[in-house]
């Protein structure tokens, strides 16, 4: 997908899909994304348009993000961007790398930590006006199986099926935060 394929389709004022469509096919909005690309620029000229050895435009901010977000949230492999968007196997997985690390270092402090008391009272606060007092949010739990639990402790962590089971729970915000 070259830049003005990807800028037509998504980021013109005039694009072909619209914002429900841009979220549902970026697992974000378009403001979270423009944010985002603003943000990496800033922090790592991996992510500013550069000019090959040909003297020709090298892959654009948006295509770089687009792809490592595609990635992350639909589990593309790297080899498959090739044939969709033209970037190779070892420009795409770069570029995931690039992107996670600068994401660490940009939100860590204000996304990736755990929360303070002052964020549970926004939580609170936030779910009472919904009308669910004392909840922080929806619980989920996911099974998942442990194929290499060690043997002494399978008894310990066994499921209906007596195969050895970790069960992760999480509780999600009304912003999502984890």
């Amino acid at each position: 997908m070259t830049h003005a394929n990807l800028m037509n389709n998504y980021f013109n004022p005039n694009s072909v899909y619209i914002e429900e469509d841009f979220r549902r096919l970026f697992q974000m909005r378009r403001h979270v994304f423009k944010r985002l690309l603003h943000d990496v620029q800033q922090v790592n000229p991996y992510f500013k348009q550069k000019r090959d050895r040909a003297g020709r435009p090298d892959f654009s901010p948006y295509q770089k993000v687009t792809i490592a977000l595609r990635m992350m949230a639909y589990g593309f492999l790297a080899d498959s961007m090739d044939e969709t968007h033209g970037m190779s196997e070892s420009t795409c997985l770069d570029t995931l790398e690039q992107l996670c690390d600068i994401i660490f270092q940009v939100y860590k402090e204000e996304y990736l930590r755990e929360p303070n008391q002052e964020d549970l009272n926004r939580v609170l606060c936030k779910a009472e006006d919904r009308g669910f007092s004392g909840i922080i949010g929806p619980l989920d739990c996911m099974h998942w199986d442990w194929k290499n639990c060690p043997t002494r402790w399978q008894r310990g962590f066994s499921g209906r099926s007596r195969k050895p089971i970790v069960v992760l729970e999480a509780v999600a915000s009304y912003n999502t935060w984890i």
